[in-house]
């Protein structure tokens, strides 16, 4: 269990962004054989960075055991608490890297390729990356950029470039708040934790917020108004999804800034409303996207 624990399978969530290139690549509705085909090998590239991503949680906690001792809820975790040694540790870290690796050499080269790029990406992150202010939450967004672009690579759909500036933006806003959810949470102790930290004041984080909010609103509604958008779907329709966007985005920051979650996980996992939320847009963009084949 512990094992399982250092793991962290909760987070495996932030792999969702892989099917959102069956979503939007029109790979939902057609020939059985073809979406299943689609369907499988995304399931096959969210177990494969499932494992690339808890080979790096290892590896991190390996590396902020200390730091982690001094967190109110982390101090709880296997490695910090000492109820897995870093040697078992390490060693479970390597044999995730080597399923994910060869998991998807299984399924596609460039996919391969894109793991390795994130397995790389993210040890320097844990190693050097992560204590240096902003450049931290610019490597997690990328980080889910490459998620969403091995997606793409996977089914063997173009990849359009709203998919990555859409899916960066959001990703900065979700890792701003983040900084912003430990401040609030860890108060004056919070540069002990994470040196960074004592960069960042809420009021500047506010800032970030309100800022890479109205940055993934305004990617989005040029998405959606783009012509290559209505060459693709045959409709502009997705714009009037928006408020549902604006409830998803605003609610995270007002619940993150109250300090009542510590990050996108846990609200996603936790809060109701939100679950609501993103699966009202999720449902109203598979109905817009398909209505032509759903005979609308």
């Amino acid at each position: 269990m512990r094992f399982l624990q250092i793991m962290r399978p909760l987070h495996w969530v932030k792999n969702v962004f892989i099917f959102a290139a069956v979503i939007f690549g029109k790979k939902l509705i057609g020939p059985s054989d073809e979406v299943l085909s689609a369907i499988g090998y995304a399931i096959g590239g969210f177990i494969c960075f499932s494992l690339a991503a808890s080979a790096v949680y290892i590896f991190n906690d390996v590396i902020d055991q200390n730091a982690d001792r001094s967190h109110p809820t982390k101090c709880k975790r296997p490695i910090a608490a000492g109820s897995v040694s870093i040697g078992s540790a390490l060693v479970l870290s390597a044999i995730c890297a080597t399923a994910a690796i060869t998991g998807s050499l299984m399924l596609d080269n460039s996919f391969t390729l894109i793991i390795l790029s994130y397995i790389v990406l993210m040890i320097f992150y844990s190693i050097l990356l992560k204590k240096i202010m902003i450049l931290d939450c610019v490597v997690i967004s990328i980080g889910f950029c490459l998620r969403a672009i091995a997606g793409a690579v996977i089914i063997n759909v173009p990849i359009s470039p709203w998919l990555i500036i859409c899916t960066f933006a959001l990703c900065l806003f979700l890792a701003f708040g983040k900084r912003r959810s430990e401040i609030a949470l860890l108060g004056d102790d919070s540069e002990s934790f994470r040196k960074t930290l004592a960069g960042y004041t809420p009021e500047l984080l506010s800032h970030m917020l309100d800022v890479t909010s109205g940055l993934a609103v305004i990617c989005f509604l040029l998405y959606a108004m783009d012509d290559r958008t209505l060459h693709i779907f045959g409709t502009n329709n997705l714009v009037y999804t928006t408020p549902l966007v604006l409830y998803c985005i605003f609610r995270f920051s007002a619940l993150i800034q109250q300090g009542r979650f510590s990050g996108f996980v846990e609200l996603i996992i936790h809060d109701l409303p939100f679950q609501i939320g993103l699966a009202l847009w999720i449902i109203s963009c598979i109905a817009i996207i398909y209505a032509k084949k759903f005979g609308f």
